[in-house]
């Protein structure tokens, strides 16, 4: 079965850096686009980037345009998402996702069929 593994979470300080990476395995990896998507504590999961299945298309949501991007090693199963400049409001649980879709612009979480089981991201001030 399908199988997605998130980790390089962890605790860093504001205007730091961290790169979370999502392993798959069960799948065709580079016959699926992919998406990261995050949840802070009483808020909804909400959509962070997304990447198309050969990578040469990427999609970013305005809250973290121009600090994070995503990227994916087809070659390795994997998806990646690098967080520069990191505010106390990153802080959540991202989770990556396989997307139903082949484009990178799906933003709602209803079109990813598949999810990980979340790492924790905290962000102090």
């Amino acid at each position: 079965q399908v199988q997605l593994v998130e980790s390089g979470g962890g605790l860093v300080q504001a205007g730091g850096s961290l790169r979370l990476s999502c392993a798959a395995s069960g799948l065709t990896f580079s016959s699926y686009a992919m998406g990261w998507f995050r949840q802070a504590p009483g808020k909804e999961r909400e959509f962070v980037a997304g990447i198309s299945r050969s990578g040469s298309s990427t999609t970013i949501a305005n809250s973290v345009k121009g600090r994070f991007t995503i990227s994916r090693d087809n070659a390795k199963n994997t998806v990646f998402l690098q967080m520069n400049s990191l505010k106390p409001e990153d802080t959540a649980v991202y989770f990556c996702a396989v997307s139903r879709y082949s484009g990178s612009n799906r933003v709602s979480v209803y079109d990813y069929n598949y999810w990980g089981q979340g790492t924790q991201v905290n962000v102090s001030s």
